[in-house]
């Protein structure tokens, strides 16, 4: 059984509130009809009710009637979440005023609705930048208590035959979001990363904060920002396997495991891998990607408070379909671990 196929099965048996602002979007459209066809999310579409129809209509959905429309222009439902963005923004100097513009923006609205409780999560980005998807869920849904830092990871699913990982998966993070983490925020993004494998993953998280040292064959400062952001890690989950610092080969390989750093409690399976900066974590998920014919499923955004996650605007339906899924998977995880 494939990984969608499990995540599927997981969606469809505790389905979700899932909020798509982009509501007259084609593609989203596309993947919306298809989810509410499988029956594996309620979904709320943002956007004119006679303009989605229209396109849904053009595009011959036949399913789209079973989602709930909400119109950004109606003068009630701004009644309903203005006060709230004011009550979260007001120490900021926002007037009522600006809370109810800000209120109509769809991405906001979609936040607003999950922060009070009307949806679960929320998928935006096939019309939007990154940048104004994160915005809107920093403002509103805000991060987990003990995690102030949102990072991006990706799901690397390994060709049949490679010995790595648990069954071929692997997570890699951050990859997307914290250019240059901290030892805390390194920390909190392992902690994460290790809840992404269990919610979207189904896998036991075994993870390696990594480094161009192993156990102590370097010094730098940068090598003592992994030994620090480690050790807090631990203590922020004391039950949580992690290791670090380690090089990749000794996080993956159990024979070189062995003779680099035999008390790891890794042995050189890891199964999650933790990378000290954004650049030599993007950097890795594309080669790894490319080289090795990896398929790369994200970036899944974490250390949320509720699952907000981000699309590319080159994304295909498939693409908004998958990612609905993950983050019904998310939401499902939150709700299970509060």
């Amino acid at each position: 059984m494939t990984l969608f196929e499990k995540l599927t099965i997981k969606a469809k048996a505790n389905p979700q509130r899932i909020v798509l602002p982009e509501g007259t979007e084609p593609r989203t459209l596309t993947a919306a009809n298809r989810i509410l066809s499988d029956g594996l999310a309620e979904i709320i579409l943002i956007g004119n009710e006679a303009d989605i129809k229209a396109m849904a209509s053009e595009l011959k959905l036949t399913h789209i009637d079973k989602a709930k429309i909400v119109d950004p222009a109606d003068e009630t439902v701004i009644d309903r979440y203005a006060p709230l963005f004011f009550e979260l923004r007001k120490k900021k100097g926002i007037t009522m005023e600006e809370a109810r513009l800000t209120a109509a923006n769809p991405l906001y609205l979609g936040c607003l609705m999950v922060k009070a409780g009307d949806a679960d999560g929320q998928v935006a980005g096939a019309m939007n930048t990154t940048g104004n998807v994160l915005r809107a869920a920093f403002q509103v849904i805000k991060t987990q208590p003990g995690i102030d830092v949102v990072s991006g990871a990706f799901l690397m699913l390994l060709p049949n035959g490679m010995p790595f990982g648990t069954d071929g998966l692997m997570v890699f993070a951050d990859c997307a979001v914290v250019p240059d983490p901290d030892a805390r925020q390194l920390a909190q993004i392992a902690v994460s990363a290790a809840q992404t494998a269990r919610d979207i993953a189904g896998i036991e998280p075994r993870v390696a904060i990594l480094s161009f040292s192993t156990k102590g064959s370097a010094k730098h400062e940068r090598v003592d920002k992994v030994i620090e952001a480690t050790k807090i890690a631990k203590e922020m989950n004391p039950s949580l396997i992690i290791d670090g610092e380690l090089q990749a080969d000794a996080a993956i390989v159990p024979g070189v495991a062995h003779t680099k750093c035999p008390q790891s409690p890794l042995s050189g399976r890891a199964n999650v891998l933790v990378f000290p900066s954004l650049e030599v974590g993007n950097i890795a998920y594309k080669l790894v990607q490319r080289l090795g014919n990896v398929q790369a499923v994200g970036p899944v955004l974490q250390g949320l408070a509720a699952p907000v996650n981000d699309l590319s605007r080159g994304c295909f339906p498939e693409d908004i379909y998958k990612t609905i899924i993950m983050t019904c998977n998310q939401a499902i995880g939150l709700k299970e671990n509060a």
